[in-house]
């Protein structure tokens, strides 16, 4: 019993480890993707939010697809591999983009691959530790996944200030490396956890779920319809002349106190309840918007990329423990497959609108919005969803 128990959390610390390499990867492109499709490739607000709907939704059917499959077959391992290692081979090819049309393709077959694994992942973890701690394990596997950011950020800023000439190019191009390491770490390293249940027949169906996570997924979908990309941030400190080469570090913020604080509102999740912890996220990030809206200078910027950080800190890892919480053993993976589909289905309007917003009113609308969308979703989910419904029922 023991054993097996080390084994688990090796297993999650070593997932942990896999995102931080592939984090790592990505974040050496995401701070300076959206200044690159500006000032290289020419696009607009309204493109780039386009791009990054659809590469965040495109995906999105994907994952429950994966999410089920997984349950259906009980083994998560080979969806995982296949979908970190479509990420690690595409991404490098933005270094050939010269239209952003090019970026969407591959921006797409990225979010493919995040399709794929993401709900398996999620649900091997979630079988790697027990109810009383998964809180803390999937916060665990946020801070080592945002490690990898702050780290991919580091090498970002680096590149723009030592490298003349188009340093985003080197950057895309050198982003191969920690993504192959990813995936052999997760190829070598990460173990099966097979379900005693599978085989049973697993019904491909929402209106299964127990009426508390039907009605939290509800809660979610209407908060992330405001819930835009990380880019609209990114954009607001350039919008405001903060100097290229300080974006990466500007973004470093958000990742280190994403990192710092995921365990933590994890372990206070699985203490006090986590539906107490997601509203005050949602509330934070209504209030983070209109900062970024009001109040962005070059000094303010700093601390309102920190105020992001520990929204995301409080709301990602915990939002997964709980529909964890809510799903039944042998549907775990269909619940989170759910969850993550309805996250990114609702982030190409979010984004659209997001654009438009910014593109024919002002640079305020966007955050202005945001923030009266998260006002109502804290309502909903503070007393639409009844926590008592959701011990006595199951997906």
């Amino acid at each position: 019993m023991q054993e097996n128990k080390q084994k688990s959390q090796k297993n999650v610390f070593r997932l942990g480890l896999t995102s931080f390499f592939t984090d790592m990867s990505s974040e050496m492109i995401f701070p300076v993707l959206p200044v690159f499709l500006i000032t290289v490739l020419g696009a607009n607000m309204a493109v780039i939010g386009l791009i990054e709907g659809i590469a965040e939704s495109s995906a999105a059917l994907l994952k429950l697809f994966s999410g089920w499959f997984s349950d259906k077959v009980g083994k998560k391992k080979p969806l995982i591999i296949a979908g970190y290692s479509l990420s690690a081979l595409t991404k490098p090819l933005l270094a050939l983009a010269t239209h952003w049309g090019h970026v969407l393709g591959i921006r797409f077959l990225d979010r493919v691959g995040k399709g794929l694994r993401t709900a398996p992942r999620d649900s091997l973890i979630a079988a790697s530790a027990g109810k009383n701690e998964r809180g803390a394990k999937f916060g665990l596997h946020r801070t080592m996944d945002t490690a990898g950011a702050i780290a991919g950020t580091l090498v970002a800023f680096f590149i723009l200030q030592q490298f003349l000439g188009d340093a985003f190019r080197l950057i895309f191009l050198l982003s191969a490396v920690p993504g192959l390491i990813a995936v052999l770490i997760l190829v070598f390293g990460v173990k099966e956890v097979r379900q005693e249940t599978a085989g049973k027949k697993i019904h491909f169906n929402f209106k299964a779920c127990n009426p508390a996570l039907k009605r939290f997924l509800l809660a979610i979908a209407f908060f992330n319809l405001a819930n835009f990309s990380y880019a609209f941030f990114i954009l607001r400190a350039n919008d405001i002349k903060l100097a290229l080469f300080l974006i990466p570090i500007v973004y470093l913020v958000y990742n280190m106190v994403y990192a710092a604080f995921s365990i933590p509102m994890g372990r206070l999740s699985d203490r006090i309840g986590r539906k107490t912890i997601l509203t005050a996220g949602i509330l934070l990030f209504g209030m983070t918007s209109l900062g970024f809206g009001f109040m962005a200078t070059a000094i303010t910027i700093w601390p309102l990329f920190a105020l992001y950080g520990l929204f995301m800190a409080v709301t990602d890892g915990v939002s997964r423990a709980y529909v964890s919480d809510l799903a039944a053993d042998d549907k775990r993976g269909f619940a989170l497959g759910t969850y993550h589909t309805i996250v990114g289905i609702t982030v190409l309007p979010a984004n659209f609108i997001g654009g438009l917003l910014w593109q024919t009113i002002n640079v305020q609308a966007p955050f202005v919005y945001a923030a009266v969308f998260s006002a109502i979703s804290a309502l909903l989910l503070a007393f639409f969803v009844n926590e008592k419904a959701a011990t006595a029922a199951h997906v």
